[in-house]
C-alpha cells in the first residue's frame, strides 16, 4: 500500500505487451500476413482456372481458339509423359543457362575494369548507349547466318540480351562507391585488387544481384524466342511444331510449361539474391515485413 492509502495499481514493463497493438500482436499480424500472401495468390490461380473452364462453353469465344481448361490439363499431362517433352526442356534450360552464365561474367569482368578507370568509362560511354537498345531480336538474321539452327545461334541472342543488363547495374554500383570509403583505401595504400574486392564489390554486388535477376528473366524470353522463330530445338521450336500442327491443347499446354518455368527462374534468382545479400540492409527490411 502506498504511503497515501491508495491501492497501487501494477503496471506491465514497457516492451512486454501482447495485444494486437504491441510487439507480439505485430509479429502475429507479419506471420498472418505471409500466410495470407499464398493463398490469395491461389485463389487468383483458381478464379482463372475456372474462368478459362467456363469462357469456351459459352460461345464468347470458340473453343478452336480457347480450349477449356480441363482439355489444357490433359494435354499438359501427357507432354509429360513424353520424352521428346523432356530432352526439349533439357535444350531450352541448357541454351538459358550458358547463355546467362556467360552473360553473367562478361557483364561483371566488363562493368568492373571500365567503372573503375574514370577515363575508360567516358570513352566508352556513347558506344554502350549506342549498342544496349538494338533489340535481340534483330539479330536473328545474323545469328541464322553464322551458326544456322544450332546453339550458337541462340547464345548470341541470349549473351547479347543478357549483357546489357547485367553490365548497366554494374556501372550503376561503380559509380554508386562513397568516395570516403575509396579515399580511406588510398590513404591505406591499398592496392587495385584491395579495392575492387573490400571498397568496390561490396558496393556493387546488390546491383549484380538485380542485373542478374533481370538477366535470367531476358534470357528465357530469347532463349523461347530463338526456338521458336530460328526453330533451334527446346520447347519454343515444339511450340511453333504444335501451332502449325493445329494442336491447340498442346499449344495452350506448352505455353503453360514456358510461364511456369519463368516464374521458377524468378524465385530462383530471389533466392540467390537474398543468398548473397543477407547481410544487406535491403534483405533485412524485407525479412521485417
Amino acid at each position: 500500500m502506498s504511503a497515501s492509502g491508495s491501492t497501487p495499481v501494477l503496471t506491465k514493463p514497457a516492451g512486454t505487451a501482447t495485444g494486437p497493438g504491441g510487439v507480439g500482436g505485430g509479429r502475429v499480424r507479419r506471420t498472418l500476413d505471409r500466410a495470407r500472401a499464398p493463398l490469395r495468390g491461389l485463389s487468383g490461380l483458381a478464379g482463372l482456372v475456372v474462368l478459362l473452364e467456363v469462357l469456351p462453353h459459352t460461345g464468347v469465344v470458340s473453343a478452336d481458339y480457347l480450349p477449356p481448361a480441363s482439355e489444357m490439363g490433359r494435354a499438359l499431362w501427357q507432354l509429360l509423359g513424353e520424352d521428346a517433352f523432356w530432352t526439349a526442356l533439357g535444350d531450352t534450360l541448357t541454351g538459358w543457362g550458358l547463355g546467362l552464365a556467360i552473360a553473367v561474367v562478361a557483364g561483371v569482368v566488363a562493368g568492373v575494369v571500365i567503372g573503375s578507370v574514370p577515363v575508360l568509362r567516358a570513352v566508352t560511354a556513347s558506344t554502350i548507349e549506342f549498342l544496349r537498345p538494338i533489340p535481340s531480336v534483330a539479330l536473328i538474321p545474323v545469328a541464322v547466318l553464322l551458326y544456322g539452327t544450332d546453339l550458337e545461334s541462340k547464345l548470341l541472342l541470349v549473351v547479347y540480351a543478357s549483357f546489357w543488363q547485367v553490365l548497366v547495374q554494374v556501372l550503376a554500383g561503380m559509380q554508386d562507391v562513397d568516395p570516403v570509403a575509396e579515399d580511406t583505401a588510398r590513404s591505406y595504400r591499398m592496392g587495385s585488387w584491395g579495392r575492387v574486392r573490400y571498397v568496390l564489390w561490396p558496393t556493387a554486388l546488390p546491383y549484380v544481384m538485380t542485373g542478374v535477376r533481370l538477366a535470367a528473366t531476358v534470357a528465357l524470353v530469347l532463349t523461347i524466342t530463338a526456338e521458336l522463330v530460328i526453330g533451334s530445338p527446346g520447347l519454343g521450336n515444339q511450340l511453333a511444331v504444335a501451332q502449325t500442327s493445329g494442336a491447340v491443347p498442346r499449344v495452350y499446354a506448352l505455353v503453360l510449361v514456358t510461364g511456369l518455368l519463368g516464374v521458377a527462374v524468378n524465385l530462383v534468382a530471389r533466392a540467390v539474391e537474398r543468398r548473397a545479400l543477407h547481410w544487406h540492409q535491403s534483405m533485412r527490411r524485407e525479412g521485417q515485413r
